[in-house]
């Protein structure tokens, strides 16, 4: 299985992460459905077009508590669990958009799917605005969206959620996550994982 590795230096810190998200939220007057958006792909490690597809049937918000979310992909349905601060955001949103079981958890201006022309535009000015001026700058400001989901999935790793679990809600394989962060792994257990037998 080939996998490139994703360096270290390119993922983004939780800081990094929130004041993107917080920059977002003020400045996505045209189209209210991206920032929830952004937070889905940045809080659930959900791919940009899993996220997409998500409608209002898909998330389980309880009145307290967490909740979960069910992302497809390929005709496959994973569960993701939801922490009480993204349900709560939710169920806001949700109520805020006047949005019904069937409808699409993130609709687009003209209702249908949000395309990737709403969120590229504001995401491109939230690089722009909230990334330090460093070596780094000019390469992240060429960063697709996709990097929110990629440093989730290393904050996840880094927080001792198991390589299982973590591959689990990501929809992925946990020779996969070694493969693509074995700074995430120390050298031996890297190796293991990655030439651990793939499920299904």
């Amino acid at each position: 299985m080939s996998v490139e590795i994703m360096d270290e230096e390119w993922l983004l810190s939780v800081e990094q992460v929130r004041s993107l998200l917080k920059w977002i939220r003020g400045h996505a007057n045209a189209n209210r459905s991206v920032h929830p958006f952004m937070c889905s792909v940045a809080e659930q490690a959900l791919l940009p077009r899993e996220a997409r597809a998500l409608r209002v049937s898909d998330v389980v918000l309880p009145e307290s508590g967490g909740g979960k979310l069910t992302a497809r992909r390929n005709g496959k349905a994973r569960e993701i669990p939801l922490q009480p601060q993204s349900v709560e955001a939710l169920r806001e949103w949700i109520s805020e958009a006047g949005l019904q079981e069937d409808d699409l958890l993130f609709p687009g201006r003209r209702g249908g799917p949000l395309s990737a022309s709403e969120y590229k535009q504001i995401w491109e000015q939230a690089q722009e605005a909230v990334l330090p001026r460093d070596e780094l700058y000019p390469w992240r400001l060429g960063e697709p969206i996709s990097i929110l989901r990629e440093s989730c999935l290393v904050k996840w790793l880094r927080m001792g959620i198991s390589p299982v679990t973590v591959a689990e809600r990501a929809g992925v394989t946990p020779s996969w996550l070694a493969l693509r962060y074995p700074h995430c792994f120390r050298t031996e257990d890297a190796q293991a994982v990655a030439l651990a037998p793939r499920s299904g």
